[in-house]
């Protein structure tokens, strides 16, 4: 008998029906946050508060582990959210699920490594309790996420409620204080990204708008949202909680989206207003710690 030849087997045909391999695409958006705008919240008043402490005699040590601390307990919200489906996306089983678990567990861990180093040394108490704060908030604006997209902007405040918590935890671990300048600078920093993201949101949904008249119609609340932030500014400047030197740091932003009104009608740059809204809080936090300074 004639020796028989072995041919390798063809792999079998794919199935119509059996899922593809996610995109590389994909698995990062799982696992990053997707609110690009959210960063400069949570950034921009850390390191305002931080600042702030140092020039009261605070130490760089324990600001440097919040910023890691808060890092990773922000970046562990986004695969939190698509591992059970409260986000935008959701972890299909299989390939997305494992990728999306890794990255908790990574997130996680650093997490609890910066937060083990600092608890016990600074402010661990204080801590607990803006945390309880940013927790709460956190699962407000879940809840008002669920709820569709009319309430989309209000969860986005309710938010920075959360997020703005790191002005006065940098103040609170470079210090050992959360005294009247702490509450301040939260207050402060949160007055700001709410009305940031008001005008965000006005611009986008006015971006057809032509003339002033039609601005002026759908931008009503948002001037009363400005004229409500400049009582609350004046009466915290009153009870001792920020300078009267503060009140500089929101002028650029307030001229700016009162010029908006004014201004002849383009089209929307989504990219570049994004970007202009970053400026805006870069020069914010830097007038904010500049009033601190020069009215020491």
């Amino acid at each position: 008998m004639g020796q028989m030849v072995a041919f390798p087997l063809a792999p079998p045909a794919r199935s119509m029906t059996e899922p593809t391999a996610p995109s590389q695409d994909r698995l990062k958006a799982l696992v990053v946050p997707r609110e690009h705008g959210a960063w400069g919240i949570l950034l921009v008043p850390l390191l305002v508060g931080g600042a702030v402490g140092l020039l009261r005699g605070g130490r760089v040590e324990p600001i440097a582990l919040l910023l890691g601390a808060a890092l990773s307990l922000f970046w562990l919200r986004a695969p939190m959210e698509s591992l059970v489906g409260t986000g935008v996306m959701r972890a299909q089983p299989g390939q997305e699920r494992r990728h999306v678990i890794s990255a908790i567990a990574v997130a996680a861990a650093l997490s609890f490594f910066f937060l083990a180093v600092l608890l016990p040394e600074w402010s661990g108490r204080t801590l607990l309790l803006l945390g309880g704060v940013t927790g709460i908030a956190f699962l407000g604006q879940a809840i008002l996420k669920k709820m569709g997209r009319s309430t989309r902007m209000t969860s986005q405040i309710v938010g920075a409620i959360g997020l703005t918590v790191t002005a006065p935890a940098a103040y609170c671990v470079a210090t050992g204080r959360l005294d009247a300048m702490a509450f301040g600078l939260w207050l402060a920093t949160f007055l700001f990204s709410a009305i940031q993201v008001y005008f965000v949101q006005l611009r986008i949904h006015a971006s057809k708008l032509s003339s002033f008249k039609e601005r002026i119609g759908r931008g009503t609340g948002f001037l009363i949202g400005e004229l409500v932030l400049m009582a609350i500014l004046l009466l915290a400047v009153r009870g001792g909680w920020l300078t009267t030197l503060s009140l500089f740091a929101f002028a650029p932003a307030v001229l700016r989206a009162t010029a908006w009104f004014f201004q002849k009608p383009k089209p929307l740059n989504v990219n570049k207003l994004g970007w202009g809204e970053v400026r805006q809080s870069l020069a914010f936090g830097v007038l904010l710690v500049l009033s601190v300074y020069w009215a020491r």
